[in-house]
């Protein structure tokens, strides 16, 4: 049983995970050696906890070498981890045929969704064929598949790009929009899971119908994966892409999960040097702590957080909270913030208020978030939530941002 209680400005909060997240967040030697600040930039950047860096530790004094290289010892153990953690990614997808997907390391979510258009959709698509692309969201998801048309047209292979439509009131996606524009020369269809400025599940489940059964779905899933479940099974997207220093572990590392039951196997080209083995090590690491934890947790746990910024912003006057208006109130009928709020100050510029919070002890982004030509022209605040972070910072932020009135 769910136990609530209203503190602060009223929201409703889920007062059963109190201890639970305690014992999370002590996990964290960056916050708790900094009780005066409140990071809140996970959507940037995730902090690591202990078992994450104590896996690196103990990886760079055991065992350090290079993967598939060797038949000594350090390389084996090596190589040993990489796979490993490769199985764990699929895992932790809920992956529905392991035996037949392939999990790709990269840098990161740009990265990867760069190696899918350069290395698999130029080969994939032909003449006359389309592809569907979000230009409200990520520039990551947007300028790959960009690129390549043009490659494409260079060779003269000539693609249509489809503009995602999107919902006017609340920046999802508009299915029904979706299924009219599809057509059967739509190959492929590029969407992102949690917006990263609006902060909204986007319904990524619902594209599938929307487009047939057989275009090609491939997701973003750098604001989802380590904040919340992700099922390829339910999902019947065809790649997952997602960025592991948003999940927990380094910088520097990032995973495309490829189903290859739709279109050829995904085969990255050219020759494959090292691999971030440190990197790789630690995204195993984070995955197994956030199945520890609970990701089903996690998420109550940023959702009760973002539902309790979002109660108070909106009835600040001078701010504007940006995304589904409906989503604001304690009672809404919709889906809550996934751990993301975004915000300007009708007075103060974005790039000022995030100076202003950060002399009272908030680290939030103030920028354009790296939006697409369709989405938000004028800067804003973004606040990026995770279990290390605490009702008594949102009430002390909300309480901050009325001062400026």
């Amino acid at each position: 049983m769910t136990v609530t209680s209203t503190r602060g400005n009223g929201m409703a909060f889920p007062e059963d995970l109190r201890d639970w997240q305690h014992e999370l967040r002590v996990q964290f030697p960056i916050i708790t050696a900094h009780p005066e600040l409140a990071y809140l930039d996970s959507a940037a950047t995730a902090q690591k906890p202990q078992a994450v860096l104590d896996a690196v530790h103990t990886y760079l004094t055991t065992s350090n070498a290079n993967a598939g290289r060797g038949t000594y010892t350090w390389a084996n153990r090596t190589t040993e981890l990489v796979e490993r953690t490769r199985d764990r990614v699929k895992e932790f997808l809920s992956d529905p045929a392991p035996e037949r997907s392939g999990v790709h390391f990269t840098s990161g979510t740009t990265e990867g969704l760069r190696t899918i258009a350069r290395d698999w959709l130029t080969s994939y698509l032909t003449d006359g064929d389309e592809i569907v692309v979000p230009v409200a969201d990520h520039e990551a998801n947007i300028a790959p598949w960009l690129e390549t048309q043009r490659l494409l047209a260079a060779q003269g292979t000539h693609v249509r790009v489809l503009r995602m439509p999107y919902q006017a009131g609340s920046h999802d996606y508009d299915h029904v929009a979706l299924a009219q524009l599809a057509g059967p020369r739509t190959r492929f269809v590029a969407a992102t899971h949690v917006h990263h400025v609006y902060g909204g599940n986007m319904n990524v489940h619902r594209i599938r119908q929307a487009v047939g059964p057989d275009a090609v779905i491939c997701l973003d899933a750098a604001q989802s994966v380590g904040h919340l479940p992700v099922s390829t099974a339910d999902l019947d997207v065809d790649f997952v892409v997602f960025s592991g220093h948003k999940a927990l572990a380094l910088p520097g590392t990032g995973a495309v999960w490829a189903r290859q039951a739709r279109g050829p196997a995904l085969a990255p080209g050219g020759w494959n040097g090292t691999p971030n083995t440190t990197g790789i090590v630690s995204l195993g690491t984070a995955l197994d702590w956030l199945q520890a934890a609970g990701i089903d947790r996690i998420e109550r746990w940023t959702t009760a957080l973002a539902a309790r910024l979002t109660d108070g912003l909106r009835h600040l006057d001078p701010y504007e909270i940006l995304g589904c208006e409906l989503s604001l109130a304690a009672g809404s009928p919709v889906q809550q913030r996934q751990g993301i709020v975004t915000f300007r100050h009708r007075d103060i510029a974005s790039g000022d208020l995030g100076f202003i919070l950060f002399s009272h002890g908030f680290m939030v982004r103030s920028d354009n978030h790296c939006q697409g030509s369709a989405g938000e022209k004028t800067g804003s605040v973004r606040v990026s939530l995770h279990v290390y972070n605490t009702p008594e910072e949102i009430d002390r932020l909300v309480a901050v941002l009325a001062s400026l009135r």
